[in-house]
């Protein structure tokens, strides 16, 4: 640890910046990639570096001594590389939450996601060079924003206190919108163990004609595992927005594709919208319907990001709403922010239907929890409850 960060710690427990904050341990063979991370993490008083290390070997050393609550941790590394020190990191401390740091190849989008299923949480996509980490504001912005959501998560998981100044705000599950006026240590309060706070609507009685899917942190596992526990009822079109960037999106739909059998593929400018297809929004591309000459189409654009998002869910949302209206049917599984509270609620105006993961089998019960406080849910299920209670309303049952 540098005598910098040292004094900054010192200064947090002492009392001059946030009480109790998160605790990150940094692993990355780069110096000045470690050197840069940490002092971004330590400029924000919700958070405290406890440890750096160069390899996994080292991070193993000390993950337990440093009581770090979130890893973020490298890929490709001497001695110990990320994918082998990941299980091993899990095994010492099981609940420790692990944050993959990533740059943006093929090679490495598969190493991410297969890190996804050997129990990381998330990943953060990692500039390509040195020279480039100090002008990645978006780098920066969603490290830090991951951290928080992944540290509060684990801490609330405990029943521990998150941190007592600013924690409100910065460190919240979901993010407060015009339509949420309560910040998240409320919202942990009011929904936690009370599923009477949850208001739920009932569900459209017609027949979906799609399936649209928004999902973020923890996004990647869960639609596997929901895609494939209802890919005997995917006779209609399935699209998803997940958050992900270039490359990453197209091995999500390769992973989908193998486990549900069914053509899955990243949405192509122009393509026909089919029954039994699954679409999957290209990284830094936002994915609309639209519908010309009674033929509903994929078009892709880049528009500013929503919700600090591109591909964001909202866009994707509002085009499926304006088509299909009460033949819609939504799920909202785990991720961070509320992408997707805008989208779902003009669905559910059209008379449309959503459905969302519950809080306990959630990575982050940020988008779904979001729509589930909004009372505009016909159903709030564990995940392995999901396909099934999806697979019944595509064939026309009630919840």
């Amino acid at each position: 640890m540098s005598s910098v960060t040292g004094q900054i710690n010192k200064n947090k427990k002492d009392g001059a910046g946030t009480s109790n904050p998160f605790r990150v341990l940094v692993v990355d063979d780069s110096a000045v990639i470690r050197g840069f991370i940490s002092r971004w993490l330590e400029e924000d008083d919700n958070i405290s570096v406890v440890g750096t290390a160069s390899n996994g070997q080292m991070a193993l050393n000390s993950v337990v001594s440093s009581d770090a609550e979130v890893v973020l941790l490298d890929i490709e590394m001497p001695v110990m590389d990320g994918l082998t020190a990941l299980p091993l990191l899990k095994k010492a401390v099981p609940d420790l939450q692990i944050l993959m740091a990533s740059s943006l190849t093929k090679r490495n989008a598969e190493i991410s996601i297969k890190a996804l299923g050997l129990g990381a949480a998330d990943y953060v996509p990692k500039p390509e060079s040195n020279r480039d980490v100090t002008s990645r504001v978006n780098f920066r912005h969603e490290l830090i924003t991951k951290v928080k959501a992944l540290a509060s998560t684990r801490r609330k998981q405990r029943g521990e206190e998150l941190p007592t100044m600013g924690a409100a705000e910065d460190a919240r599950p979901f993010t407060k919108t015009p339509q949420t006026k309560t910040s998240s240590l409320h919202l942990f309060k009011s929904v936690e163990g009370a599923s009477s706070e949850i208001k739920l609507k009932a569900a459209s009685k017609l027949k979906p004609e799609i399936m649209a899917i928004g999902a973020s942190t923890g996004g990647p596992q869960a639609l596997v595992k929901f895609l494939t526990q209802a890919k005997g009822f995917l006779d209609i079109p399935v699209v998803i927005t997940q958050h992900m960037p270039p490359s990453f999106t197209s091995i999500l739909a390769q992973h989908i594709s193998k486990a549900t059998g069914k053509d899955a593929h990243e949405g192509i400018e122009g393509e026909r919208v089919k029954p039994g297809v699954i679409y999957v929004a290209p990284g830094d591309h936002h994915m609309v319907l639209r519908k010309e000459h009674d033929v509903v189409r994929i078009r892709l654009n880049q528009d500013a990001q929503e919700n600090f998002c591109r591909p964001a869910v909202d866009p994707m949302f509002r085009s499926i709403a304006s088509i299909y209206g009460a033949k819609t049917l939504s799920v909202i599984l785990t991720g961070m922010g509320h992408d997707g509270l805008e989208g779902s609620r003009k669905i559910v105006e059209a008379g449309g239907t959503l459905v969302a993961q519950d809080e306990e089998t959630s990575v982050v019960w940020g988008m779904p929890g979001s729509v589930a406080v909004a009372g505009i849910c016909s159903s709030v299920l564990p995940l392995d409850e999901l396909g099934p209670a999806v697979g019944q309303l595509i064939l026309g049952a009630k919840l």
